[in-house]
Protein backbone atom coordinates (compact mmCIF):
# COMPACT_ATOMS: atom_id res chain seq x y z
CA UNK A 1 0.00 0.00 0.00
CA UNK A 2 1.18 3.51 -0.64
CA UNK A 3 1.90 6.23 2.20
CA UNK A 4 0.27 9.34 2.95
CA UNK A 5 0.32 12.25 5.31
CA UNK A 6 -0.85 15.61 6.49
CA UNK A 7 2.69 17.81 7.07
CA UNK A 8 2.36 20.93 8.84
CA UNK A 9 4.90 23.87 7.40
CA UNK A 10 5.38 26.17 10.60
CA UNK A 11 7.88 28.49 11.15
CA UNK A 12 8.07 32.39 12.03
CA UNK A 13 7.12 35.31 9.88
CA UNK A 14 8.36 35.16 6.85
CA UNK A 15 10.99 32.37 6.77
CA UNK A 16 10.03 31.47 3.69
CA UNK A 17 6.82 28.94 4.42
CA UNK A 18 4.91 29.92 1.16
CA UNK A 19 7.90 29.58 -1.17
CA UNK A 20 9.06 26.47 0.33
CA UNK A 21 4.89 25.25 -0.37
CA UNK A 22 5.15 25.78 -4.30
CA UNK A 23 8.56 25.15 -4.95
CA UNK A 24 7.08 21.41 -3.57
CA UNK A 25 4.08 21.44 -5.09
CA UNK A 26 5.82 22.60 -8.68
CA UNK A 27 3.17 25.47 -9.30
CA UNK A 28 1.61 28.87 -6.97
CA UNK A 29 -0.39 27.61 -4.49
CA UNK A 30 0.13 30.11 -1.77
CA UNK A 31 0.91 33.91 -2.08
CA UNK A 32 4.14 34.65 -1.45
CA UNK A 33 5.57 38.63 -0.12
CA UNK A 34 8.33 40.59 1.56
CA UNK A 35 5.63 40.92 4.40
CA UNK A 36 5.78 39.14 7.35
CA UNK A 37 1.80 37.09 7.77
CA UNK A 38 1.06 37.24 4.38
CA UNK A 39 -1.00 33.99 4.57
CA UNK A 40 -3.65 33.90 6.84
CA UNK A 41 -5.08 30.62 6.16
CA UNK A 42 -3.85 27.44 6.19
CA UNK A 43 -3.14 26.52 2.40
CA UNK A 44 -2.94 23.28 1.23
CA UNK A 45 -0.67 22.06 -1.80
CA UNK A 46 -0.45 18.46 -2.71
CA UNK A 47 2.62 16.48 -3.50
CA UNK A 48 2.16 13.16 -5.26
CA UNK A 49 5.59 10.55 -5.41
CA UNK A 50 4.69 6.80 -6.96
CA UNK A 51 5.57 5.88 -2.97
CA UNK A 52 2.57 8.12 -1.71
CA UNK A 53 1.40 11.08 -1.48
CA UNK A 54 1.73 14.09 0.88
CA UNK A 55 -1.01 17.32 1.71
CA UNK A 56 0.82 20.17 2.83
CA UNK A 57 -0.73 22.64 5.25
CA UNK A 58 1.27 25.89 4.94
CA UNK A 59 0.63 28.29 8.22
CA UNK A 60 0.63 31.91 9.05
CA UNK A 61 4.21 33.21 10.54
CA UNK A 62 4.20 32.44 14.35
CA UNK A 63 3.81 35.74 15.77
CA UNK A 64 3.42 36.85 19.61
CA UNK A 65 0.93 39.96 19.46
CA UNK A 66 -2.14 40.67 21.57
CA UNK A 67 -3.90 41.66 18.59
CA UNK A 68 -7.16 39.72 17.78
CA UNK A 69 -6.50 39.04 14.36
CA UNK A 70 -2.39 38.04 14.93
CA UNK A 71 -4.12 36.00 18.07
CA UNK A 72 -6.70 34.37 15.52
CA UNK A 73 -3.44 33.51 13.27
CA UNK A 74 -1.48 32.13 16.42
CA UNK A 75 -4.70 29.69 16.83
CA UNK A 76 -4.15 28.90 12.97
CA UNK A 77 -0.46 27.86 13.60
CA UNK A 78 -1.59 25.51 16.98
CA UNK A 79 -4.78 23.93 15.12
CA UNK A 80 -2.77 22.70 12.28
CA UNK A 81 -0.34 20.88 14.35
CA UNK A 82 -3.01 19.05 15.97
CA UNK A 83 -4.49 18.06 12.47
CA UNK A 84 -0.89 17.12 11.07
CA UNK A 85 1.30 13.76 11.01
CA UNK A 86 4.44 15.21 10.55
CA UNK A 87 5.27 18.86 11.38
CA UNK A 88 8.28 20.75 9.35
CA UNK A 89 9.84 23.11 11.37
CA UNK A 90 10.89 25.94 8.81
CA UNK A 91 13.94 28.32 10.44
CA UNK A 92 15.36 31.33 8.66
CA UNK A 93 19.27 30.62 8.31
CA UNK A 94 19.69 34.56 8.06
CA UNK A 95 18.40 35.77 10.89
CA UNK A 96 19.67 35.26 15.19
CA UNK A 97 16.48 32.61 17.03
CA UNK A 98 14.26 35.21 19.24
CA UNK A 99 11.34 35.00 21.51
CA UNK A 100 9.42 34.26 18.79
CA UNK A 101 11.34 31.29 17.57
CA UNK A 102 11.49 29.86 21.73
CA UNK A 103 8.13 30.20 21.58
CA UNK A 104 7.63 28.13 18.54
CA UNK A 105 9.86 25.41 19.46
CA UNK A 106 8.14 25.35 23.21
CA UNK A 107 4.71 24.67 21.44
CA UNK A 108 6.35 22.28 19.18
CA UNK A 109 7.98 19.79 22.05
CA UNK A 110 4.46 19.82 23.84
CA UNK A 111 2.61 18.55 20.12
CA UNK A 112 5.88 16.23 19.50
CA UNK A 113 5.46 15.29 23.26
CA UNK A 114 1.93 14.68 23.49
CA UNK A 115 1.14 12.30 20.14
CA UNK A 116 5.20 11.20 19.23
CA UNK A 117 4.63 12.79 15.96
CA UNK A 118 7.57 12.97 13.55
CA UNK A 119 9.42 16.35 13.46
CA UNK A 120 12.10 17.89 11.30
CA UNK A 121 13.75 21.07 11.58
CA UNK A 122 14.72 22.66 7.72
CA UNK A 123 17.19 25.19 7.97
CA UNK A 124 16.27 27.67 4.76
CA UNK A 125 17.78 30.19 2.57
CA UNK A 126 21.28 28.02 3.47
CA UNK A 127 22.56 30.07 -0.30
CA UNK A 128 21.88 33.72 1.09
CA UNK A 129 24.98 35.51 1.78
CA UNK A 130 23.87 36.55 5.24
CA UNK A 131 22.75 32.64 6.40
CA UNK A 132 24.31 31.01 9.22
CA UNK A 133 22.75 27.49 9.29
CA UNK A 134 25.02 26.17 11.91
CA UNK A 135 23.69 28.49 14.75
CA UNK A 136 20.12 27.31 13.66
CA UNK A 137 20.95 23.87 13.65
CA UNK A 138 22.76 24.56 17.44
CA UNK A 139 19.36 26.24 18.43
CA UNK A 140 17.27 22.95 17.35
CA UNK A 141 19.68 20.39 19.06
CA UNK A 142 19.53 22.95 22.34
CA UNK A 143 15.79 23.15 22.38
CA UNK A 144 14.56 20.08 20.34
CA UNK A 145 17.42 17.37 21.37
CA UNK A 146 17.06 14.55 18.61
CA UNK A 147 15.14 16.40 16.15
CA UNK A 148 16.71 16.19 12.68
CA UNK A 149 17.85 19.15 10.48
CA UNK A 150 18.01 19.16 6.96
CA UNK A 151 19.45 22.25 4.86
CA UNK A 152 17.93 23.61 2.18
CA UNK A 153 17.06 26.42 -0.60
CA UNK A 154 13.35 26.77 -0.80
CA UNK A 155 13.65 29.79 -3.42
CA UNK A 156 16.57 27.64 -5.47
CA UNK A 157 15.08 24.32 -4.57
CA UNK A 158 18.09 22.68 -2.93
CA UNK A 159 17.31 20.06 -0.70
CA UNK A 160 13.85 19.71 -1.36
CA UNK A 161 14.07 15.65 -2.56
CA UNK A 162 15.80 15.11 0.06
CA UNK A 163 12.78 16.45 2.51
CA UNK A 164 10.31 14.92 0.51
CA UNK A 165 12.38 10.85 0.70
CA UNK A 166 12.36 11.93 4.51
CA UNK A 167 8.69 12.84 4.75
CA UNK A 168 7.35 9.82 2.71
CA UNK A 169 9.43 7.23 4.30
CA UNK A 170 7.82 8.72 7.93
CA UNK A 171 4.54 8.95 6.23
CA UNK A 172 2.38 5.56 7.66
CA UNK A 173 0.45 3.31 5.16
CA UNK A 174 -2.53 4.61 3.53
CA UNK A 175 -4.05 5.60 0.90
CA UNK A 176 -4.05 8.89 -1.29
CA UNK A 177 -6.60 12.27 -0.04
CA UNK A 178 -6.74 13.63 -3.16
CA UNK A 179 -6.47 12.67 -6.72
CA UNK A 180 -3.46 12.68 -8.90
CA UNK A 181 -3.35 15.17 -10.59
CA UNK A 182 -4.53 17.89 -7.67
CA UNK A 183 -1.58 19.69 -6.54
CA UNK A 184 -4.06 21.92 -4.23
CA UNK A 185 -7.96 21.93 -2.80
CA UNK A 186 -8.05 24.87 -2.46
CA UNK A 187 -11.41 26.55 -4.19
CA UNK A 188 -11.24 29.08 -7.29
CA UNK A 189 -12.93 31.99 -5.48
CA UNK A 190 -9.96 31.95 -2.79
CA UNK A 191 -7.55 31.43 -4.97
CA UNK A 192 -8.30 34.10 -7.28
CA UNK A 193 -8.81 36.43 -4.32
CA UNK A 194 -5.22 35.80 -3.19
CA UNK A 195 -3.53 36.36 -6.01
CA UNK A 196 -5.29 39.94 -6.08
CA UNK A 197 -4.32 40.37 -2.39
CA UNK A 198 -0.36 39.54 -3.26
CA UNK A 199 -0.29 42.26 -5.78
CA UNK A 200 -2.01 44.88 -3.17
CA UNK A 201 0.41 43.35 -0.85
CA UNK A 202 3.78 44.06 -3.10
CA UNK A 203 2.51 47.34 -4.59
CA UNK A 204 1.10 49.07 -1.21
CA UNK A 205 3.07 47.64 1.49
CA UNK A 206 4.44 50.53 3.25
CA UNK A 207 1.01 52.14 3.50
CA UNK A 208 -1.21 49.29 4.15
CA UNK A 209 0.19 46.10 4.75
CA UNK A 210 -2.30 44.22 6.97
CA UNK A 211 -5.27 46.78 6.24
CA UNK A 212 -6.39 45.04 3.37
CA UNK A 213 -8.81 42.22 2.49
CA UNK A 214 -10.04 41.21 -0.64
CA UNK A 215 -14.04 39.86 -0.48
CA UNK A 216 -15.60 38.18 -3.47
CA UNK A 217 -19.09 39.46 -4.64
CA UNK A 218 -20.10 37.70 -7.55
CA UNK A 219 -19.63 36.07 -11.01
CA UNK A 220 -20.77 35.35 -14.04
CA UNK A 221 -19.18 33.12 -17.13
CA UNK A 222 -18.47 35.21 -20.43
CA UNK A 223 -20.32 34.30 -23.86
CA UNK A 224 -16.86 33.81 -25.38
CA UNK A 225 -15.77 31.28 -22.46
CA UNK A 226 -14.23 32.01 -19.58
CA UNK A 227 -15.29 33.64 -15.74
CA UNK A 228 -15.85 37.18 -15.01
CA UNK A 229 -15.38 37.55 -11.15
CA UNK A 230 -16.43 40.52 -9.29
CA UNK A 231 -14.09 41.59 -5.83
CA UNK A 232 -14.21 44.33 -3.26
CA UNK A 233 -10.92 45.44 -2.04
CA UNK A 234 -11.85 46.28 1.84
CA UNK A 235 -9.55 49.02 3.32
CA UNK A 236 -9.94 50.61 6.81
CA UNK A 237 -9.06 54.11 5.79
CA UNK A 238 -10.67 56.62 3.45
CA UNK A 239 -7.21 57.37 2.58
CA UNK A 240 -6.25 54.07 1.96
CA UNK A 241 -9.05 53.53 -0.58
CA UNK A 242 -6.51 56.33 -2.61
CA UNK A 243 -3.61 54.54 -2.05
CA UNK A 244 -5.21 51.20 -3.91
CA UNK A 245 -7.02 53.31 -6.63
CA UNK A 246 -3.96 55.29 -7.76
CA UNK A 247 -3.57 58.65 -10.19
CA UNK A 248 -6.07 58.15 -12.31
CA UNK A 249 -6.90 54.23 -11.71
CA UNK A 250 -3.48 53.84 -12.27
CA UNK A 251 -2.93 51.06 -8.87
CA UNK A 252 -5.80 49.12 -9.43
CA UNK A 253 -5.16 49.08 -12.94
CA UNK A 254 -2.01 47.41 -12.25
CA UNK A 255 -3.29 44.86 -9.47
CA UNK A 256 -5.97 43.92 -11.66
CA UNK A 257 -3.20 43.06 -14.67
CA UNK A 258 -0.34 41.63 -12.92
CA UNK A 259 -3.11 39.34 -11.03
CA UNK A 260 -4.77 38.41 -14.51
CA UNK A 261 -1.19 37.47 -15.90
CA UNK A 262 -0.82 35.18 -12.68
CA UNK A 263 -4.39 33.41 -13.15
CA UNK A 264 -3.48 32.47 -16.63
CA UNK A 265 -1.31 31.42 -15.73
CA UNK A 266 -3.00 28.49 -12.75
CA UNK A 267 -6.40 28.50 -14.85
CA UNK A 268 -7.11 26.91 -18.66
CA UNK A 269 -10.02 28.95 -18.53
CA UNK A 270 -9.65 33.23 -19.01
CA UNK A 271 -10.16 35.10 -15.89
CA UNK A 272 -11.35 38.79 -15.84
CA UNK A 273 -11.52 40.49 -13.14
CA UNK A 274 -13.60 43.46 -12.00
CA UNK A 275 -12.18 45.86 -8.66
CA UNK A 276 -13.73 48.27 -6.64
CA UNK A 277 -12.41 49.70 -3.63
CA UNK A 278 -14.62 49.94 0.04
CA UNK A 279 -13.82 51.52 3.44
CA UNK A 280 -14.61 49.22 6.54
CA UNK A 281 -12.94 50.37 9.38
CA UNK A 282 -14.21 47.82 11.84
CA UNK A 283 -13.38 45.03 9.93
CA UNK A 284 -10.35 43.56 12.06
CA UNK A 285 -12.53 43.48 14.79
CA UNK A 286 -15.60 41.76 13.79
CA UNK A 287 -15.57 37.85 14.64
CA UNK A 288 -18.23 37.04 11.71
CA UNK A 289 -15.80 38.57 9.49
CA UNK A 290 -12.84 36.99 10.82
CA UNK A 291 -14.57 33.91 10.84
CA UNK A 292 -14.71 34.11 7.05
CA UNK A 293 -11.25 35.24 5.79
CA UNK A 294 -9.25 33.08 8.72
CA UNK A 295 -10.02 29.32 8.71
Amino acid sequence: MPKSAFVAIVGRPSSGKSTLLNALCGAKVSIVSPVPQTTRNTVRGIVNKPAGQLVFLDTPGFHISDKKLNLRLKDLVLRALGDADIVVYLIDATREPGPEEEALVKALAAAKGSANMPLIAIVNKVDHAEAVPERAIAFVAEHLPGVPALRISAKEKLGLDELVDYLLDKAEDGPAWYPEEYYTDQEPVFRIAEIIREKIILHTREELPHAVFVDFTDSRKLEEGGLEVNYDIVVERESQKGIVIGKAGSMIKQIREEAEADLAEIFDYPVRLRLQVRVDSSWKHDDKRLDSLIF
